[in-house]
């Protein structure tokens, strides 16, 4: 499911990688082909962190976009509610 999320999602992914972790460039994260292991391998050597404090922050990024596709997905699925004044 990750693996799908980062792919649907990579340039905004990729957005937020690069605001949490500043010294990370486009050409490093595109040579990961959004690989999550190969990005946190990239971070744990420019940063000196952690390998668990890095994927839990880059498994933060990837859920908060899970929540939003979810969210999206749900709310096709359920079409517009039927309260919508917006069309009589």
């Amino acid at each position: 499911m990750n693996e799908e999320i980062v792919k649907g999602k990579w340039k905004e992914i990729k957005g937020e990688i690069k605001t949490m972790w500043g010294k990370m460039t486009d050409d490093e994260l595109e040579k990961t082909s959004g690989n999550l292991t190969s990005i946190g391998g990239l971070i744990e050597k420019r940063y000196g962190l952690k390998k668990e404090e890095v994927q839990e922050k880059l498994q933060a990024i990837v859920s908060k976009f899970a929540e939003k596709t979810q969210s999206v997905k749900t709310s096709v699925k359920e079409g517009p509610s039927k309260d919508s004044s917006a069309h009589p």
